[in-house]
């Protein structure tokens, strides 16, 4: 007999920092989801860490690898926690520093073999270590070893506020596990990285611009692998770019706005998702408080076909259920989870009515259990 238990985790600020106007998170929260109806049932709390803000899922090994982006602190940590297939709940096994301040983000090898973190930067270049992106390596259980490569970005963009310094935002392997891709917002670029899947070693091999200020900050692949999508923060906007694995080679294809018409100015791109058959994207509006639902075509064309009320303020992220007929949205500064149906022909969601209150919420995360 087979079966599937689905987990979602949330993950959020416990702590006073400048740019979050509250912090009222306990730690890693944790439920269960229903994929047939998307209800969600809560199932705990694992506290004794400091903002959880991101939450990296590690299926192979059925492990969170969590950062916490400290405000002050040089360097950002990442947490490994065991996942109870059983239940859900969570166990720590250990940390590493992230050997930058204010690790943002992190993401996995295709093979699961090494976690790599970008790290926003608040600090001072001249203060150590001023890492942008670290590679760990991921022991049998799940847990973290320490950085074996590592690189540093430098450079401004034309916001003296925002692009005041390089700030890496996000960084993914590409699907053939090749290369390294890092979005810095600071600079307006996606920097490439070789990447070796063996000893976890990266070495610089490009880099492609979005536009002047427009602040790149997440972005996701097609399925296909031929197509990179990334969400502009600064300038709402999103870019889709050919990929040429080859020749380690981004190529622009377009840029449009996330937002109506009538939006007006005040509004920031968040996290960015694609469906799995790669036909739509969705991309939340901080501001604007709204999910644009964007078709692409087989050649990276982009159309915005419609903004859906986010059901919460300033949604700072979101995610599909591994099903694909749900998404979550956090309103980080509303305390509220949001659940949509997703109509896969249209790509339109709808409300379903399941509403979940937590405490600023920055980050959700689903893992998919399979019994036998």
């Amino acid at each position: 007999m087979s079966g599937q238990r689905t987990y979602l985790y949330v993950g959020g600020a416990t702590r006073p920092t400048p740019y979050y106007p509250n912090n009222n998170a306990k730690g890693i929260s944790i439920f269960s989801f229903d994929q047939a109806s998307g209800a969600i049932a809560p199932i705990g709390l694992i506290e004794g860490i400091d903002n959880p803000t991101w939450i990296g899922v590690d299926a192979r090994h059925k492990v969170l690898h969590v950062n916490s982006e400290v405000f002050g602190w040089n360097e950002g940590t990442v947490s490994a926690y065991a996942v109870n297939p059983a239940d859900g709940t969570l166990s720590y096994i250990n940390k590493q520093p992230t050997l930058g301040s204010i690790a943002a983000h992190n993401s996995h090898d295709r093979n699961a073999n090494f976690v790599v973190v970008a790290n926003y930067s608040l600090t001072s270049e001249s203060e150590l270590p001023n890492k942008a992106i670290a590679v760990l390596p991921i022991r049998e259980d799940g847990g973290l070893k320490a950085a074996v490569s590592d690189a540093a970005h430098a450079g401004t963009g034309p916001d003296p506020e925002r692009q005041d310094r390089a700030h890496p935002h996000s960084v993914r392997v590409t699907p053939d596990n090749r290369y390294v891709i890092v979005a810095d917002l600071g600079l307006d670029l996606l920097v490439v990285y070789r990447f070796d899947a063996q000893t976890g070693a990266i070495s610089r091999a490009g880099a492609a611009s979005v536009p002047a200020g427009a602040g790149p900050r997440h972005f996701v692949f097609h399925p296909r692998g031929n197509l990179l999508f990334v969400a502009n923060e600064l300038d709402s906007t999103v870019t889709s770019f050919a990929f040429e694995a080859d020749q380690a080679r981004l190529t622009v294809i377009s840029t449009i706005s996330t937002l109506p018409e009538t939006a007006g100015s005040g509004s920031f791109c968040s996290e960015i998702a694609i469906s799995a058959d790669g036909a739509y994207l969705y991309i939340a509006n901080r501001g604007h408080d709204s999910i644009a639902v964007i078709a692409v075509d087989s050649e990276g064309g982009m159309v915005l076909e419609h903004n859906t009320p986010s059901g919460g303020q300033f949604p700072r992220h979101f995610a599909l259920d591994p099903s694909g007929n749900f998404l979550v949205v956090a309103g980080q500064n509303n305390d509220k989870l949001v659940v949509f149906a997703v109509n896969k022909d249209s790509g339109e969601l709808t409300p379903t009515g399941t509403e979940v209150q937590i405490g600023t919420p920055t980050c959700v995360a689903f893992l998919q259990i399979d019994e036998q």
